[in-house]
């Protein structure tokens, strides 16, 4: 029998031919927004990795939305080019049937700060930063900037930049839209209490809180074609008291069913800097099963699932219908052929590479990945 990780999966009109899918992850190098020649070789790379489902970076809805100088964005016609350009190429290399999505963001009160390896922190004076904004004017921790409190027009002028990326997306070609509601960016920043204050229709009770997400998944969902799959990465709990909870996320993902959201991608965290996440091996899996049994939605469970082993154990308990990895794909960039070696299933390589295929060289690495 088929191993389950490599069984299709539907996401509302779109099927993907297994259950892996590559998590957004930035790349810090783009130019302005636009993707750059890291991106083409990076995502043609993931293309051939073996997942079904690839889904691009954090991709900004306007230009203040960038988490750093180097983020990817749609707010631009030079970035929509350039964001075809690479997915032009990644799907001329792709093994068959991979669907490739992106993720569409804002960083809110996150926005402005250095690329990891600069430091990570908000940036300083001589840095270019730009003014933020979120739900609330409160810094995301010692020494980021304040944001700006979001006036009634900001929030109706984001929710019209989400809508104006999702069309850009389409043009440029991806078949799934993963909208940004968790990690301390801005649509999360709305849904927990730790950031947003307010008392308006936009925040106070957890209906309130989840307005503004919902809101952009109602109008983005309207704005683009039946066969695009919408779905969206929320946090199952804040990991700090008095912050959003798995029931909160549970309100959530039953709103997302609600509105045709095609799946819900369950991480966590990162609501403030000073939270502390006890990380440890599939330490997000039992909020995506809490939200799969509660709600029924597509359940997308992610955050150090690291082997193939532990992949096909999740879905076989039921925990979750997909299985995002992330790091494990940088590490090892053919992880969905390893994983597929490992459970006995036999995926189409490139043909450049068939021969170093275990059927065709004894020294193959067929390894727990």
């Amino acid at each position: 029998m088929t191993p389950l990780l490599f069984t299709p999966l539907a996401l509302g009109s779109v099927t993907v031919p297994n259950r892996i899918a590559i998590a957004p992850m930035c790349q810090y190098s783009a130019d302005d927004g636009s993707m750059t020649d890291w991106h083409l070789q990076h995502v043609m790379r993931m293309g051939m990795s073996g997942a079904g489902l690839v889904i691009i970076e954090a991709t900004a809805v306007e230009r203040r939305g960038r988490i750093t100088h180097g983020c990817v964005g749609l707010y631009s016609d030079a970035n929509e080019r350039a964001a075809k350009r690479v997915l032009d190429a990644a799907k001329a290399v792709a093994l068959p049937g991979t669907v490739f999505g992106v993720q569409l963001a804002h960083a809110g009160r996150k926005a402005s700060s250095q690329r990891p390896w600069e430091g990570a922190a908000a940036l300083g004076a001589h840095e270019d930063p730009w003014p933020t904004i979120g739900p609330s004017a409160i810094p995301f921790g010692a020494g980021w900037h304040t944001p700006n409190a979001m006036t009634e027009e900001d929030i109706q002028g984001v929710i019209t930049h989400f809508v104006e990326a999702a069309q850009r997306a389409v043009r440029v070609g991806y078949d799934v839209l993963e909208l940004h509601m968790a990690h301390g960016y801005l649509l999360h920043s709305f849904c927990s209490p730790v950031s947003n204050q307010r008392t308006d229709q936009w925040g106070g009770s957890v209906e309130k809180r989840l307005a503004l997400p919902l809101a952009i998944m109602k109008a983005v969902r309207a704005a683009v074609p039946k066969h695009i799959a919408v779905g969206a990465r929320i946090t199952g709990t804040d990991w700090i008291d008095g912050g959003m909870t798995i029931e909160d996320s549970i309100l959530l993902a039953k709103g997302l069913r609600a509105l045709n959201g095609a799946y819900a991608c369950v991480s966590s965290g990162a609501a403030a800097a000073d939270v502390r996440i006890p990380v440890g091996p599939l330490y997000q899996v039992p909020l995506a099963e809490k939200i799969k049994a509660a709600t029924g939605i597509v359940t997308r469970a992610v955050g150090l699932i690291t082997t193939a082993q532990e992949a096909e154990g999740v879905l076989q308990d039921g925990k979750a219908d997909q299985i995002a990895v992330a790091r494990a794909i940088l590490d090892d960039p053919h992880w969905g052929l390893h994983a597929a070696d490992a459970l006995g299933v036999t995926l189409p390589r490139p043909l450049q590479y068939d021969r170093a295929s275990p059927a065709k060289w004894p020294g193959a690495r067929v390894n727990s990945r």
